[in-house]
C-alpha cells in the first residue's frame, strides 16, 4: 500500500464505522412509525404507514385521506413533525437520525416541482447571464435544487441567508 492510499483507506474505514448499519436504520424507521401511529391515533386520523430504508436513511411514508393538515402550508407542519419524530428516535435510541418523513406523497410531488424550478432558473441564467435568486426554501427543498444544478456544467448554485430565510442562488459557471 502506498502512502497516498493509506489515508484514503482509513477514511473509507472511518466512513463505514460512522454509517449506521441497515438494521439500525430499520430500527429507527420502526420507532418513527410507532411515534407517527400514536400521533395519528391521538388526532383520530386514518393512515397507512410504510417503513423503508432508502439511500442510507430511514424513510416513513404515511398515506391516507384527510392528512393535509399534517403537511401544512408549503410542508411546514410536515417538517416540524419530521423533527419531532427525529427527536423521538434520538430519545429511544440515543443516536441522531436522518429520517425522512413523507405524508401523502408530498415530498415526491414537491421534488418534481423543484426539478422544474431549478431547470427554469438555469435556463434564465443561460439566457440573461445574471444570477437568479429563488424563493426561500427548507433544507430538503434546497438540496433538491442543488442536486439538479450540480448535474449541469454551465451553472452553479449556492445557498445564502439564515434560516428560515435561506434560499438558493443559481449563477453562471465561472
Amino acid at each position: 500500500m502506498t502512502e497516498t492510499s493509506a489515508p484514503a483507506a482509513r477514511e473509507t474505514e472511518d466512513e463505514a464505522a460512522a454509517a449506521p448499519a441497515e438494521s439500525d436504520l430499520f430500527a429507527q424507521s420502526e420507532v418513527a412509525a410507532d411515534y407517527i401511529e400514536g400521533l395519528l391515533d391521538i388526532l383520530d386520523y386514518d393512515g397507512d404507514i410504510d417503513e423503508v430504508v432508502q439511500g442510507g436513511r430511514p424513510v416513513v411514508e404515511v398515506v391516507g385521506d384527510r392528512l393535509h393538515a399534517l403537511i401544512g402550508q408549503r410542508g411546514a407542519t410536515l417538517d416540524s413533525l419530521q423533527e419531532l419524530t427525529r427527536l423521538a428516535i434520538f430519545r429511544q435510541t440515543g443516536s441522531p437520525s436522518r429520517l425522512l418523513l413523507d405524508v401523502g406523497g408530498y415530498r415526491d410531488t414537491r421534488r418534481k416541482e423543484l426539478v422544474s424550478i431549478a431547470k427554469n432558473a438555469a435556463e434564465r441564467v443561460r439566457q440573461h447571464g445574471d444570477a437568479v435568486r429563488l424563493e426561500t426554501m427548507n433544507a430538503f427543498e434546497r438540496k433538491c435544487v442543488h442536486d439538479v444544478i450540480n448535474a449541469m456544467t454551465d451553472v452553479v448554485s449556492e445557498s445564502e441567508g439564515v434560516e428560515p430565510h435561506r434560499r438558493v442562488v443559481v449563477r453562471p459557471q465561472d
